[in-house]
């Protein structure tokens, strides 16, 4: 009987309704903490990055209160300034939260070098297929004396001889070497230069 007197006494009353306004009070604190945290219904704008060099996207981004992650470099893009932003995620115009990461691909300063292949002894047609395949551009073609009619003799590079396993930056316009299909010494008469797509 006493108990129940005392769960309605006023002192277990006042208790009660400070242990309920202490509660109140910590749900309050923790709600406001948690969107201060959180920075809650603040969002970002990602801004324009594309063919910003990293210096000036990095100050874009630090204006916007974002930061940035590098990732692997992609293939060369003529289209962009080198050392450029050639890609972004998120891409421009999203809403993301303060201090968002915006991932970043930075276009190389030139095209990746790659082998020259071995073409040197067979057709015209199967090395300009084979050198295509791998990036390279045949610009034109020159004939010399030579009874492998279409014989893919020498290669040159702005002028200069270049080899099966030399490195050339990718796209590369290459000048075949071919035979005339006659004998060396049998005619002074020069055939002329031919373009690569004749």
């Amino acid at each position: 009987m006493k108990f129940i007197k005392f769960l309605f006494s006023k002192e277990f009353l006042k208790h009660i309704g400070l242990a309920l306004g202490i509660v109140i009070v910590l749900i309050f604190v923790m709600t406001q903490w948690l969107k201060f945290s959180t920075n809650h219904g603040e969002f970002k704008t990602v801004p324009e990055l594309g063919k910003l060099s990293f210096e000036e996207a990095k100050a874009k981004l630090e204006e916007n209160d974002l930061t940035y992650q590098l990732e692997d470099t992609i293939n060369y893009n003529p289209d962009f300034p080198p050392f450029s932003v050639i890609e972004q995620n998120p891409v421009a115009g999203e809403k993301v939260k303060e201090n968002r990461k915006i991932y970043l691909k930075i276009n190389p300063s030139k095209y990746r070098e790659i082998t020259i292949p071995h073409v040197i002894q067979i057709t015209r047609r199967t090395a300009e297929s084979t050198l295509n395949a791998v990036g390279f551009q045949v610009e034109k073609v020159t004939y010399k004396d030579n009874i492998g009619k279409d014989m893919v003799l020498g290669m040159q590079y702005k002028g200069k001889t270049i080899n099966p396993g030399d490195r050339l930056p990718k796209t590369s316009k290459i000048e075949l070497i071919l035979g005339n299909g006659k004998r060396p010494g049998a005619s002074n008469t020069d055939e002329n230069d031919d373009d690569a797509g004749e």
